[in-house]
């Protein structure tokens, strides 16, 4: 089976219109990023609490948490960030998931092993909350290239990988080498498509990520695939990446540009000949 998660923070910044988009596009869970205008990594536990009732009344489980945790200089900070993460870890146990969303710091290329110790660190913290980090490729972090992520892999024990075919394209790394190298290793995909040659981001079979072929690579796996449209600037985004963003697509609204990702995605699924059924989509 598929199942269909998404960061809704891209639809909107409210709470209560991120649950009306999912329920619109009939995703039934969510990758927690922003929360009314906050980080997920800002909100309190009381808060945390709040959320967590208004995302049961509205039918939509947590998946992941789509923390900012390894999105800093390595080296600078680090027991501050550590700590952190503790608090990130609550927040997953009261939301409900097991798995939190991490990367591999910046500045680090040419310090390996600092880079393995410090997600050593990390997954020992996540261990005694009883949850699971699950690194994403991300331009500009240690792990950004599929060679990177391997070596993370080989040498960190207990870290679990996310898979984001349109970072990698942004890095310069081109599908036909990272999905077939990286895929059994993969936990759950970040849908985002995007150009190779311009390195623009479009909605998912639009561009050069082959979220097609990756579909089709699933086969009898339970996958969760999470929608991360990047379609339009989302309020939070330039907190987390200065980059500027190119848009070949252009929407009226953060809302519209959410829809059109999830039937983009959608319709792909049909394609490759999967059916809508309780809970996701089966082929």
């Amino acid at each position: 089976m598929i199942r269909l998660s998404a960061f809704a923070d891209e639809a909107s910044a409210s709470l209560c219109e991120q649950i009306e988009a999912l329920q619109a596009s009939d995703i039934p869970y969510i990758e927690l990023r922003g929360i009314n205008g906050k980080n997920v990594s800002a909100i309190s536990e009381k808060e945390a609490h709040e959320y967590k009732k208004q995302l049961d009344e509205g039918g939509i489980e947590v998946f992941s948490i789509g923390s900012p945790i390894g999105k800093i200089k390595l080296g600078e900070g680090m027991e501050e960030h550590f700590g952190l993460l503790r608090h990130i870890c609550r927040l997953a146990n009261i939301f409900g998931t097991e798995r939190i969303r991490v990367f591999s710091f910046y500045e680090a290329y040419g310090r390996d092993e600092e880079v393995f110790s410090a997600l050593r660190t990390m997954v020992g913290i996540a261990e005694e909350y009883g949850v699971c980090l699950y690194h994403e490729n991300e331009k500009g972090i240690w792990g950004d290239t599929a060679e990177r992520v391997m070596k993370i892999k080989e040498n960190v024990e207990g870290l679990r990988f996310v898979y984001d075919p349109a970072n990698f394209i942004e890095c310069g790394e081109a599908p036909e080498v990272t999905l077939p190298l990286l895929f059994d290793s993969i936990s759950y995909f970040h849908i985002k498509d995007a150009l190779l040659d311009e390195r623009c981001v479009v909605p998912a079979g639009y561009g050069d990520g082959r979220i097609a072929e990756l579909i089709d690579r699933i086969g009898d796996r339970d996958i969760t695939l999470s929608l991360e449209p990047h379609l339009m600037v989302f309020q939070g985004y330039t907190e987390l990446d200065s980059t500027k963003m190119q848009d070949r697509f252009v929407y009226s609204t953060n809302a519209e540009a959410f829809r059109a990702a999830a039937d983009a995605l959608k319709g792909l699924l049909i394609a490759a000949g999967y059916k809508k059924c309780d809970g996701g989509y089966m082929p």
